[in-house]
């Protein structure tokens, strides 16, 4: 990928490049002449592709950590991360389990092909249809309070129970507290519940607290087998960062992002960012809280496994989103003119917006031709001020007319449809599926939606 330098004109108002990394098969795509066009023509909106393969290869990866550590461990794919039902079937099909948290997700699971007893069933206060969706499928409950634990008890079906952690000093409102969690293995019954373990999640993307707090959960695990109850898992949950820019693009951005580089001086504040770069990413980070104080040699110790419940890492270069470019205005920012695009889709499509942050990886300007750069920000087709895609300046390598499309990049995780609408009756972008053909060279694509 070429190195894009902003020019000393327009600097002043344009963020610094975020060259985001791509996979093969993203780069491929931007190289065939036709494929985007083609789609784009065909569903005549925006739309997400999705490359299932690639989830599988991710899947993989963190089985051959568990592999080389020793240590049992069990994958459960986070499924609010994304909905489309090729990510199931690629869990499926590599071995992995899901993490539900609604009777639609659970049945959603199952249609994909993973069987009830790879289900792990999260949630606050989950309703009765849920625990008993869950319960007649085998599916593992991590139970949120008291209350949830004595409603299974009274379901008269054995149940497979997690007894979900409130972490230290933690505000969550999330699990049971040292007090609870005592109660609750005195009033398990062992007629109605079968306890199989403990889990947690922590904000943040940081390895050593969590092993940290499953080394302290092995002596509750010891605890509690002697109490009669069948121990055999831990569950540390999900947030295994993604690594989506290189080191140096995303430190020179923090060092010198300014209000002036977003439309209307409007800027985030730092502490809304997703890590964009994260130098310890997915599997990498799962090995760090494996050897952190020697958690992988405790775990085997012990007989216990490790539960993951990954979305994003899962989804990495898993899929992008596709604009088609509608309109074009030119505007002045200090004196210095820029381009806002309208392109036919919404910023509720993508989904950071929802978290008062801004999706930073740069899209690819398709197609492809030399041109001068031209700080550009993106705006989408509703009529309100703030459907913004980008509010950044993004130094585009050319002039964008319409017609263009924008690739965003790595959006599979949490960007599709975390936050989608059919504000102004809009259809939601549906997600297109590519796969390699036999021979490997080409693609064939296959929209999610049955009527396209």
């Amino acid at each position: 990928m070429k190195t894009l330098t902003v020019p000393p004109g327009i600097s002043d108002i344009t963020a610094t490049p975020m060259p985001a990394h791509r996979d093969d098969w993203e780069r491929r795509l931007l190289r065939d002449p036709n494929l985007l066009r083609d789609i784009a023509d065909r569903i005549g909106g925006p739309f997400h592709l999705m490359y299932p393969e690639r989830v599988e290869h991710n899947i993989r990866a963190f089985q051959r950590v568990f592999d080389r550590s020793g240590v049992v461990g069990a994958i459960y794919y986070g499924k609010k991360a994304n909905k489309s039902p090729s990510v199931v079937r690629a869990c499926a099909k590599a071995g992995a389990g899901v993490d539900v948290s609604s009777s639609g997700e659970l049945l959603s699971a199952l249609r994909g092909g993973v069987c009830g007893t790879d289900l792990v069933v999260t949630g606050p206060a989950k309703d009765d249809r849920l625990l008993e969706l869950s319960t007649t499928y085998g599916a593992l409950i991590a139970v949120d309070d008291l209350d949830e634990l004595a409603r299974l008890t009274g379901l008269g079906i054995r149940s497979r129970v997690l007894l979900r952690v409130l972490p230290p000093e933690s505000p969550s409102r999330f699990g049971m507290t040292v007090d609870e969690l005592d109660l609750a293995l005195t009033l398990a019954d062992p007629d109605a519940i079968r306890l199989e373990g403990f889990s947690f999640h922590l904000s943040g993307y940081a390895a050593e607290p969590r092993a940290e707090l499953a080394g302290a959960l092995i002596d509750r695990c010891r605890e509690a087998r002697g109490l009669g109850h069948p121990i055999t898992t831990i569950s540390i949950g999900g947030g295994f960062g993604v690594d989506y820019l290189p080191a140096d693009a995303w430190e020179t951005f923090l060092d010198g992002v300014n209000p002036r580089w977003f439309h209307g001086d409007r800027a985030p504040h730092p502490e809304r960012y997703y890590p964009y770069h994260c130098p310890v990413p997915g599997p990498a980070m799962l090995a760090a809280v494996l050897s952190h104080e020697n958690l992988g040699y405790r775990l085997r110790e012990a007989g216990i496994r490790l539960a993951i419940e990954p979305g994003r890492a899962l989804l990495d270069q898993a899929g992008c989103s596709v604009f088609r470019v509608q309109g074009v205005k030119v505007r002045r920012a200090h004196g210095i003119p820029y381009a806002i695009l309208t392109v036919n889709g919404s910023s509720l499509s993508l989904s950071e917006q929802w978290f008062d942050s801004e999706f930073l990886p740069d899209p690819a300007l398709w197609p492809e031709y030399p041109g001068a750069v031209t700080p550009t920000c993106v705006g989408g087709s509703t009529c309100l001020e703030e459907d913004m895609l980008s509010w950044r300046r993004i130094p585009l390598p050319r002039a964008a007319t319409t017609d263009d499309l924008l690739i965003y990049p790595n959006t599979a995780g949490y960007q599709m449809d975390s936050n989608e609408s059919k504000f102004h009756e809009l259809p939601i972008p549906p997600k297109v599926v590519l796969r390699n053909s036999a021979d490997g060279r080409q693609f064939q694509w296959a929209s999610e939606d049955p009527e396209i």
